[in-house]
């Protein structure tokens, strides 16, 4: 029998699967609403056999957005807009969703993902003042990023917290807080950009402090077995820089106060000083494998995983308990599918396509 087709659970959620969409940035919202693209998009993508849908990077606060094109939680133009998609979805889907709650920090303020590099200023229409643990810039440039206030932090943290509010009020099934890929939550946690000297800076302990109170107060707000979960880095590839040991300790620390599960990603931090390995399926999974061996609550792997067999084979070896596919997923939005097929599995199915099914495959679809 598959792994990657055996059902799998994250805090009260059942997944049919252990395949995840993970969250990937479409910037086409308009003021931080969802529009009709991502009725498309999500909807598409909730048809592709998948245990766990994640969206987008979504901003908990306008300045939080990485591009004036993110989705945003803030309001209540935000959620009802949003809300839309997720209804939208379940009218044809039973599919779990999960949305990743972000805040950019210095990464905020840049142009569409499509012209990447292109930080915009404040004279910039479309940009704005950005906020971070320090005052520093990457090292390519962009705009100088403010030091946060502690009254600064306290506000983000509450931010976090009203947007996870608004996610269970409009019908998701889990949050997930992102921690990874140089935005806020990993600027605070690495030292390379977090130069502070106060309760927030310094020690590996003040250093993860605002991670672990983000969670604290995003979990004080959502029902007792709603699955709070986190996006990380696992290393920043920069010398003397945020590294797996500390991952682990983090990892630890949020596994005893509940999280639902660690999503282990790599990098982003400064693209200019990371130096990365050899960019090949799988190259993170050995963080992801190292993480699991610690903690309790279920590790998602990810990395140019693109084939079903590479995702069959990291969990049969205990690699991680779930495998996150992105890339192949926009290229095969039926990815789903073609995995079951693949591996001798089931896949969820909808009655409007059963008849795709090849004959010599009879019975490779099953019922939501």
């Amino acid at each position: 029998m598959s792994k990657l087709f055996s059902e799998a659970t994250i805090g009260s959620v059942n997944l049919s699967n252990r395949i995840i969409i993970p969250p990937m940035c479409q910037y086409s919202a308009a003021n931080g609403q969802a529009t009709e693209w991502h009725l498309m998009h999500y909807g598409n993508l909730s048809l592709s056999g998948a245990g766990l849908l994640i969206m987008e990077a979504t901003g908990i606060a306008p300045e939080g957005r990485i591009s004036y094109g993110d989705l945003g939680l803030w309001d209540e133009k935000t959620a009802f807009a949003l809300a839309k998609v997720v209804n939208f979805i379940r009218l044809h889907s039973q599919i779990p969703l999960a949305i990743q709650l972000s805040h950019a920090g210095r990464k905020a303020s840049t142009d569409l993902g499509w012209k990447p590099g292109l930080s915009l200023s404040t004279d910039n229409p479309n940009g704005w003042q950005t906020f971070a643990p320090s005052a520093e810039p990457l090292s390519t440039g962009g705009t100088t990023p403010e030091a946060l206030t502690t009254e600064g932090i306290k506000k983000i943290i509450s931010q976090f917290a009203a947007a996870a509010k608004r996610a269970v009020a409009i019908g998701f099934n889990a949050v997930e807080l992102h921690g990874a890929h140089g935005y806020l939550i990993h600027q605070f946690l690495s030292p390379v950009t977090n130069k502070r000297t106060d309760e927030y800076g310094g020690s590996l302990e003040n250093r993860m402090r605002f991670a672990l109170e983000v969670f604290e107060a995003v979990k004080a707000v959502v029902p007792k077995d709603f699955p709070v979960g986190i996006r990380i880095s696992a290393t920043d590839w920069i010398e003397n820089g945020w590294d797996l040991p500390q991952s682990i300790e983090l990892a630890k620390q949020l596994d005893s106060k509940g999280c639902g599960y660690i999503h282990v990603s790599s990098g982003g931090l400064d693209g200019a000083l990371q130096q990365l390995p050899s960019l090949q399926s799988g190259y993170q999974l050995a963080l992801a494998e190292a993480i699991k061996k610690e903690v309790k609550m279920p590790v998602i792997g990810v990395g140019l995983i693109t084939e079903p067999q590479e995702a069959e084979d990291a969990i049969e070896s205990n690699k991680a308990d779930m495998i996150a596919v992105g890339r192949g997923m926009l290229y095969d939005p039926r990815w789903g599918w073609h995995a079951a097929a693949a591996l001798g599995a089931k896949a969820i199915g909808v009655k409007q396509y059963l008849r795709c099914e090849p004959h010599k495959l009879k019975g490779l679809f099953k019922s939501e």
